[in-house]
């Protein structure tokens, strides 16, 4: 199935275990090498977990959109509420199996079509790993620019995963999405 035959939705609390293993297939171990996405070289541990997705569901100021095949989950991005006219945009995850397909790009659409009609955002950021070269240049492509800014990575917090290396820090990217 192609990303045009997908269906976007806000995800709900029962899609959270679903969503869950999407994640972790996507971002750690020998699952996510099957994409080109991953981080299982920079981190181990896990990504998320189901209690830090069932409080993006339930947050007024954030949502989910679920890319479903049928039944299935196939994509995911996390969407916040920041501040006026501006958004922050995460997780964005496609099963790796699916990955170079044109998901990631109909994701990216729907999030910032979302955040610019819901919340009248005119700004999307995002942080990426600075080690992620080739995911920065796929945003890059895609309107996305490098603000100079870098943040540091909660490399103590066992929430966002096992760093193999003490080098990461986040960039921060942006596009301005005014319509």
């Amino acid at each position: 199935m192609t990303g045009q035959e997908m269906i976007m939705r806000k995800a709900e609390e029962q899609d959270v275990a679903a969503l869950h293993t999407l994640v972790e297939s996507a971002y750690r171990g020998d699952s996510a090498k099957r994409g080109w996405t991953h981080e299982a070289d920079l981190l181990g541990g896990q990504r998320t977990d189901a209690g830090a997705l069932r409080e993006i569901v339930e947050d007024q100021n954030q949502t989910i959109l679920l890319a479903m095949d049928d039944q299935n989950i196939a994509g995911c991005v996390q969407l916040v509420r920041v501040k006026e006219g501006l958004a922050y945009l995460g997780l964005l995850t496609v099963d790796p199996d699916r990955q170079a397909g044109g998901l990631g790009k109909i994701l990216l659409n729907a999030a910032e079509l979302y955040v610019s009609e819901n919340w009248q955002a005119q700004m999307i950021e995002m942080t990426v790993i600075r080690q992620r070269a080739d995911l920065i240049a796929y945003y890059e492509r895609r309107g996305y620019t490098l603000t100079g800014e870098r943040r540091p990575f909660p490399l103590d917090d066992p929430r966002y995963g096992l760093p193999t290396t003490q080098e990461l820090e986040f960039v921060v990217l942006r596009k301005e999405i005014a319509r």
